[in-house]
């Protein structure tokens, strides 16, 4: 009996706690329509939110306060309200958006382009900022698939059968593109090839891209540019979110969300996304697999703690697991690492963890840290590949106006930890040594505003690497906003990179070539200028255009880049005898109508060039051109929406394994397109089916083969000459080895998918 009544007792104390709890709800319309994705924030402390797809926002479990509401949405007038909120009340105000006779400011906040909050509009840095709505266009299981719709950014396959990659910017690879989370710096070299893949788009708030340099605030890996997945807070998301789609081809992908409230002062959001996919395709009947088996798991939780005067203080975790293997359809783990039947199998464990914490001080001062442990088993036939990598960083901001300068100053330092079971760990001796790196570093920059109009940013930072010393990269920005509707911004800075061959190039593990270092590698370095410029029109009839439009130029004194032409038997590195050059321009396109007709298109031009002893040629499995669509119709009476996405590539030269080789020496123009129907009419969830990779276009279309030798794997019936090349036999007419670096793009043909979104408020 006393256990009933204490129980009896501790739920009345529960539903007494949430029901003092406040909360304002509404829906947001313009013109009479509803409007999505529309951020409401109270301002003078952490709460914001964005609308749903029916223009309905909600900020719950609020404490009574007096607040100032503010939204705010391009082509309308800014509304603001006071509101005075009771304890226990629920308010229910919606907002009605007044049109500009002109046009407005973009309002998005975005902190990547200068490391703090500014509105979008007024950074003197071109930041591109990408909501989870548009990656819901064409739903993928990870932010590396979904990138493919991003304008100038590709998620580049590196591996015919393991299916690793990374990310490229402009061109340039992966390696020089910096990927951050929550703007700690915890992807990278391991991470980079065999992490990104299991970053969900569950936790997603949004992603911000800064292409170009970035290096005088993010450090020296920021080259090409940099990507910052920022993740939910919990004030803004759903009580509890599921969304869970399969495919015709048996890939299944779960994410879930939830949030509560640690008592009183910390508020918790947990996301967990599983992926898998067990189905053994082989489509172009090479008695390989088409595409990579996986079976991962990824578990992300956020801490958000409530202090005094609303400082800032989260904390966030993420473990991901992940075994995948991809070769030979008569594969299974007893084979792993034999000489019998060829796979490649990784199994990757990797833990993060990174905070943000506002000092008690009056001045705006934050420290950020992280640490990742990173540990990868693979097997690449019979070649062994074990590796653990740890990163601990931490960085200290101070964030201060005086007058017309806005300064930002800092200190970081990053240590990185590095071992493996290869050559690159290892002594003269053969003795195994791991790398320390210590890599501690200042930084310093002041935003000028020279004027109404005009904006002068300086950046300077050092740091000293213990193994290659010191480090300069300054940064020059300018921000000239000629109207509301015309801006005008230049960016400048260098770069410095250290390579990590082992970790960056998966062809340095992968197939039968071999390794070739020529001499120790010297640090890449580089200068870069980026212009951009953005333009809005708008239309009597409502509709809008936003076109953003950019050139950039980047010069590189030293390169490392993989040699396959030289000897088709080794891959070769050396430090460049020479120059390389990446330029072109992009164009972005936003057109908005009326009737609810949206289109964004993206194009890049772009040329990518390496000059050795005076002779200048195409970077190999670079393309010239790439473009990108999403179009978007709402039919409202049936509440059902359309997304038609896709992008296209020009062609890239490829890695040839001689002049015998059949397969082509170009990869043709292709285009990867999918349709989506969503409908919207339930009132919790959506429910959205489609089609991807509409044209079933695959690589191997007009090549007799993509993967060299399937048949013979281990390379035992090759016969070689005195250098080690391959030699032409009545078995090997081609004169080949195993080889399946051939790669530039997905090997996966038309599937249909479904799937159901599940959201509480």
């Amino acid at each position: 009996m006393r256990k009933g009544f204490l129980s009896f007792g501790c739920v009345l104390m529960a539903s007494f706690y949430f029901a003092q709890n406040s909360s304002i709800t509404g829906q947001i319309t313009g013109e009479g329509i509803a409007k999505n994705a529309v951020g409401v924030y109270l301002e003078g402390t952490d709460y914001s939110t964005f609308s749903d797809s029916l223009g309905v926002y909600s900020f719950n479990d609020l404490p009574a306060d007096q607040y100032k509401m503010r939204v705010k949405l391009s082509n309308f007038q800014p509304f603001y309200k006071n509101v005075v909120l009771k304890e226990g009340e629920n308010l229910s105000i919606d907002v009605n958006m007044k049109p500009f006779d002109r046009g407005s400011d973009i309002e998005d906040v975005v902190v990547t382009g200068t490391l703090k909050a500014v509105r979008r509009s007024e950074s003197p840095v071109a930041v591109e900022v990408y909501s989870p709505a548009y990656f819901k266009k064409n739903p993928t299981p990870n932010i590396f698939d979904a990138l493919q719709n991003v304008n100038g950014v590709r998620p580049q396959l590196n591996c015919n059968i393991c299916s690793t990659g990374d990310i490229h910017i402009n061109g340039l690879e992966g390696p020089y593109t910096m990927i951050l989370i929550d703007g700690m710096p915890i992807v990278s070299s391991l991470g980079t090839v065999y992490g990104m893949s299991g970053i969900p788009n569950s936790l997603v708030e949004r992603i911000e891209i800064v292409k170009g340099p970035a290096s005088s605030l993010y450090g020296s890996e920021a080259v090409g540019g940099l990507i910052n997945v920022i993740t939910k807070n919990p004030q803004n998301a759903p009580l509890f979110s599921a969304d869970l789609f399969s495919t015709t081809w048996g890939e299944y992908n779960l994410d879930v969300g939830f949030k509560f409230n640690a008592g009183k002062k910390a508020q918790v959001l947990t996301g967990i996304n599983y992926f898998n996919y067990q189905n053994k395709i082989d489509n172009n009947n090479d008695n390989f697999t088409d595409v990579t088996l996986q079976d991962r798991i990824s578990v992300f939780q956020k801490w958000n703690f409530k202090r005094k005067e609303n400082r800032l203080f989260t904390v966030a975790a993420r473990y991901m697991y992940e075994d995948r293997w991809g070769g030979d359809v008569r594969y299974n783990k007893s084979y792993r690492g034999g000489d019998e039947i060829y796979a490649e199998s990784i199994y990757t464990n990797r833990a993060e963890l990174f905070g943000n914490y506002q000092l008690p001080v009056k001045d705006k001062m934050f420290f950020g840290f992280s640490f990742v442990n990173h540990d990868q088993d693979s097997r690449y036939g019979t070649t062994s590949y074990i590796a653990n990598q740890k990163i601990a960083f931490g960085q200290l901001t101070w964030d201060k106006k005086i007058g017309n300068h806005d300064l930002l100053a800092g200190a970081a330092l990053r240590y990185t930890f590095y071992d493996d079971n290869t050559a690159g760990t290892s002594t003269i001796l053969g003795e195994n040594e791991p790398e320390n790196t210590w890599l501690p570093g200042i930084f310093v920059q002041d935003e000028i505003a020279l004027a109404e109009d005009h904006k002068l940013l300086l950046g300077f930072r050092y740091d000293y690497n213990n193994i290659h010393g010191s480090i300069f990269t300054p940064r020059l920005a300018y921000k000239w906003s000629v109207n509301k509707n015309n801006i005008f911004r230049l960016n400048a800075g260098t770069g410095f990179r250290v390579v990590n061959l082992f970790t960056e190039d998966h062809a340095a593990l992968t197939g039968a070539r071999d390794i070739v270092i020529l001499n120790d590698l010297k640090p890449e370095q580089s200068y870069n200028v980026n212009l951009n410029y953005i333009k809005k029109m708008y239309f009597s009839t409502g509709g809008n255009i936003t076109l953003d439009a950019s050139a950039f130029y980047t010069y590189f004194t030293n390169r490392i880049v993989p040699d396959y032409e030289s000897n088709t038997s080794q891959i070769i590195y050396d430090n460049i005898d020479g120059n390389a050059i990446s330029k072109g321009f992009s164009l972005n396109a936003d057109l908005n109508f009326a009737n609810g007709l949206k289109f964004i298109l993206g194009g890049t031009l772009m040329e990518n060039t390496i000059t050795t002893n005076g002779f200048t040629e195409h970077q190999i499995l670079t393309e010239k051109f790439m473009g990108t669509w999403a179009v978007s119709y709402k039919i409202r009476p049936w509440n059902t929406s359309i997304d038609y996405t896709g992008n296209i590539y020009g062609p890239m030269r490829l890695p040839l394994l001689g002049d015998l080789d059949p397969r082509k020496p170009y990869s043709p123009w292709w285009s990867i397109q999918n349709i989506q129907f969503t409908y919207e009419g339930f009132k919790q969830f959506e429910v959205y089916a489609g089609v991807k990779n509409i044209l079933n276009w695959t690589p191997n279309k007009g090549n007799p083969f993509i993967i060299s030798r399937t048949n013979d794997p281990f390379d035992q019936q090759v016969q070689f000459d005195s250098n080690g090349q391959a030699i032409a036999t009545p078995d090997n007419p081609y004169a080949l080895t195993f080889d399946p670096n051939y790669v530039y793009a997905p090997n996966q043909g038309i599937r249909g998918f479904l799937g159901v979104r599940f959201n509480i408020k």
